[in-house]
C-alpha cells in the first residue's frame, strides 16, 4: 500500500521526531524515511550527532526543523543560566551547520528519564524575573543570528515532575513578557492535556506566540488518534484561526495489531500515515 506524504498546499508543515520513531533504524535512516514523507525532521540533543552528514542530507530534501538549543542549564540560577547561554552559543553554531530555524529550551536543564536537573515546582517572584531576562538574553542571541528559540512547555504529573515555569501558562507569560519574534512558544498539547486541558482555548490564547506546535495523544504518548485527543476538532480550529506554522509529531509509533512492535519500522510507518492525514486539511493526502 503507498505511504501517506505530506499533500502540497496544505494549511500547516508538518515535521517527526527522528528521536522516537523508525528505532530499528540508524539514526541517518531514521531521518532519510521521515523526510520521504515530505515531512521535516526534529531532533533533540546534536552534541552525539553527525552534523556534516545531516546537513548534506539536505540536498536530498531532509529539512531539519527543530532541535535542542542548549546542552545544560536553567533559567534561574547563577551558574546554570551561564551555563544556559554558553550552550545556546554552541547551539547556535551548530543549527547554523544544518541550517535550523528554531532552537527548542525548557526552564531547567532534563536528566535521566526526563527529570528536571534543578527542580523548582514554586518559583519565587525573584525567579520569574531571572528566568524572564535569560529568555530575553536568549532571544538577542537568535535575532544576532538569524534564529527562533522556542520554550517548551511540559507536564509535571507524569514525565516531569518539578520542573519550573513548565505549564503552558507559564511558558506563555514568560515569551509574552519578552515579546521578540526570536523568542516563540513551542506548545507541545500532550503535556498541555495533561495539565490543563482546553485545548483549542489555549492554542487560540497562545496564537501571536507559537512558534510551533508538538503533538503525541493521551495516554501513551503514542501518534495522534491512539488516545483521548480529538485532534481532527483541534485542526479545524487551527486552520481556522489561521495557523500555518510547523507541527511536529513528537510521539512514539504504536503499530495497528500487537504484531508490530512499537517503535518499528512497521508501526512508525503506520504512525505517519495516521499523523498526515489527520494533519491534513481539505481531505487526506
Amino acid at each position: 500500500m503507498r505511504s501517506v506524504t505530506v499533500p502540497a498546499g496544505n494549511a500547516f508543515t508538518l515535521a517527526a521526531c527522528a528521536e522516537m520513531i523508525y528505532l530499528d533504524k540508524p539514526f541517518m535512516e531514521r531521518v532519510e524515511a521521515i523526510a520521504a514523507r515530505g515531512l521535516g525532521v526534529e531532533i533533540w540533543g546534536w552534541t552525539a550527532k553527525d552534523l556534516q552528514a545531516l546537513a548534506a542530507r539536505r540536498a536530498d530534501g531532509a529539512r531539519i526543523m527543530s532541535m535542542t538549543g542548549y546542552i545544560e542549564g536553567d533559567l534561574t540560577t547563577s551558574e546554570g543560566i551561564a551555563r544556559l547561554l554558553e550552550t545556546a552559543e554552541q547551539s547556535l553554531a551548530a543549527a547554523e551547520t544544518l541550517e535550523c530555524p528554531v532552537l527548542n529550551f525548557h526552564g531547567t536543564g532534563l536528566g535521566e528519564g526526563g527529570i528536571p536537573v534543578v527542580a523548582n515546582a514554586h518559583p519565587t517572584p525573584g525567579d520569574w524575573l531571572r528566568a524572564a531576562e535569560t529568555c530575553a538574553r536568549l532571544a538577542r542571541l537568535g535575532a544576532r543570528e538569524g534564529r527562533v528559540f522556542t520554550l517548551e512547555n511540559l507536564n509535571t504529573a507524569l514525565d516531569h515532575p518539578g520542573c519550573p515555569f513548565a505549564t503552558a501558562a507559564d511558558a506563555l507569560a514568560l515569551v509574552r513578557a519578552v515579546d521578540s519574534p526570536h523568542l516563540r512558544l513551542n506548545l507541545d498539547l500532550y503535556h498541555a492535556q495533561i495539565g490543563e486541558g482546553n485545548l483549542i482555548e489555549l492554542c487560540r490564547q497562545a496564537l501571536p506566540w507559537i512558534g510551533e506546535l508538538q503533538v503525541a495523544d493521551v495516554p501513551g504518548r503514542a501518534q495522534p488518534g491512539t488516545g483521548e485527543i480529538n485532534y481532527r476538532a483541534i485542526v479545524t480550529a487551527l486552520a481556522d484561526m489561521g495557523y500555518h506554522g510547523n507541527i511536529g509529531m513528537e510521539a512514539f509509533a504504536w503499530g495497528a495489531t500487537d504484531a508490530d512492535e512499537p517503535g518499528s519500522t512497521a508501526a512508525s510507518e503506520g504512525a505517519l500515515d495516521q499523523f498526515i492525514t489527520t494533519f491534513t486539511v481539505g481531505g487526506p493526502a
